[in-house]
Formats: structure tokens, C-alpha cells, sequence
């Protein structure tokens, strides 16, 4: 009887688990280039009181055995790198990724980081930052006299000023692609790092070798979906309370028994 208390314990701590991931998908709605968590369950080894297809005698094999599970358990989240909707913006360093590939900023530490944010400003020496005020890799700057900013599909950034109305070249930003972008560690700020699991940052052309091209004025939104997080609410919610159930009804059971005896 104790057994069933702590199976359904596990299915109670994963749900809880589970419920955590999805206030953070709908908490980051509508942040820039956000993308949402997916849990992944897998249940606890099993306690065999029968083998399956042991023999019955020595023509007969039993053929189903006793497996008792011991409950489901939280073995990884996973983040799910599908596109978001794309939300124009008509500010000249609003760059969104159309396909797959990450914007490189390079952290404090001089460590590459990557983002799908591409939210970008001008810090004081003119070059192009995030939010944190981290510089995009490799760094473009802007001439002091720049009346506009232009950039390609391939990244490539060009400036007019009012001297010399003819474009000119600055800088060409890149992007880098991974083969398990799943594998990448999320450590806040939109920013990710590269691991053992996601592999190596091969770092691309846009548009060029299957890495997604760069649209100027534009931004990545969060390709959370509320229906379907609302939804997952609800079946998780359930889960949870067919759970806290079987703790009471194995409680009702060992009342039974304790009070019989």
C-alpha cells in the first residue's frame, strides 16, 4: 500500500514540474525571440514479481509477467526552436532571423554568446549592442554622421550620410547555427551558451548554406502559443489532482486496514 503513496508522489512532484515550465512559456509571451520549454517524462524502473515468457513448465511460457512501475520522473526540458511571428517594428536595428540561426553577442567575460533577440541599439562609440548593452560579434560600428542604416538579407551593413549619399560597407554581420540547438544552455537575457550537447557554433553567411536570411526592421516574437499552453495547463492541473486522489484514496485504504485490525 505504501507503494502506491510514493508513485503517486512522483506523478504529483513531475506535474508540479511541468506546471513550472508552462507559467514560464506564457510569462515570456511576448518577449523578443523567446522559445518555449517542453518537458519530457519517462517512467521509474519496475519491480518484477513475474517474468514475462518464463516457463510454465517445459512446453508453457507465461505470456504476460507482474510489473509494477514506481512512478514517472522529469528527465530534461527541452526548448523548442520553431519560428516565431515575425512583428515589424520600422526601426532601422530591429533585425529578426528568418529561419534557423542565432545572432552572436559577445558577454562581459569575452565569451560568445547567442540569441534570436535582435533588438538591437548604439551604444556611445557607436557600436551596435543589445539591451545589456553587450556588443554584437563580429562588431559593427556606425559612423557618427550616419543618416541611415540599411542591412541585406545576407547581413551585410551599409550607411549613407549627408557628405557621401553613396552606400557605403561597415560591416557584415553573421550568424551561427548548431546541429542540437536544443542542446544549448539558457542562462537568461535571451542569451544562450554553447555546450557539449548542442555541438559547436559553425558560423554562416545569412541566407547562404541553409542558415536563415536577416529582415531589417523587423523582430522575432516569442513562438509561445496561449491556447495551446491554456490547454496543457488544464491536463496538467488534472494530472495533478488525479494524483493528490490516489494519495487520499491509498490514506482511506491504510485507515481501513489500520482500524480493522
Amino acid at each position: 500500500m505504501h507503494s502506491a503513496l510514493w508513485v503517486s508522489k512522483t506523478g504529483m512532484a513531475a506535474q508540479d514540474t511541468k506546471m513550472t515550465a508552462i507559467s514560464n512559456n506564457l510569462a515570456n509571451v511576448n518577449t523578443v525571440g523567446f522559445k518555449r520549454d517542453r518537458v519530457v517524462f519517462e517512467d521509474l524502473f519496475y519491480t518484477i514479481q513475474r517474468q514475462p515468457g518464463a516457463q510454465v513448465d517445459e512446453v508453457n511460457e507465461l505470456p504476460s509477467g507482474v510489473q509494477l512501475g514506481s512512478g514517472v520522473r522529469v528527465v530534461g526540458t527541452q526548448k523548442v526552436f520553431t519560428q516565431g511571428n515575425t512583428q515589424n517594428t520600422n526601426q532601422d536595428l530591429d533585425l529578426a532571423v528568418m529561419g534557423k540561426g542565432f545572432f552572436q553577442i559577445e558577454n562581459s567575460d569575452g565569451q560568445i554568446m547567442y540569441t534570436r533577440n535582435g533588438q538591437f541599439q548604439v551604444n556611445s562609440e557607436g557600436l551596435m549592442v543589445n539591451s545589456q548593452g553587450l556588443p554584437l560579434e563580429p562588431q559593427i560600428q556606425i559612423p557618427d554622421d550616419a543618416l541611415s542604416i540599411s542591412v541585406g538579407v545576407d547581413g551585410t551593413v551599409t550607411t549613407t550620410s549627408a557628405i557621401d549619399p553613396t552606400p557605403q560597407q561597415v560591416g557584415q554581420i553573421t550568424l551561427a547555427r548548431f546541429i542540437n540547438p536544443a542542446g544549448l544552455e539558457a542562462v537568461g537575457g535571451n542569451l544562450f551558451r554553447q555546450t557539449e550537447a548542442s555541438g559547436l557554433a559553425e558560423e554562416l553567411i545569412a541566407s547562404e548554406d541553409g542558415v536563415g536570411s536577416i529582415k531589417q526592421r523587423a523582430l522575432e516574437g516569442s513562438n509561445v502559443q496561449v491556447v495551446e499552453e491554456m490547454v496543457d495547463m488544464i491536463t496538467t492541473q488534472r494530472a495533478y489532482e488525479m494524483n493528490a486522489k490516489v494519495v487520499s484514496a491509498a490514506d482511506d485504504m491504510l485507515k481501513f486496514v489500520a482500524q480493522s485490525v
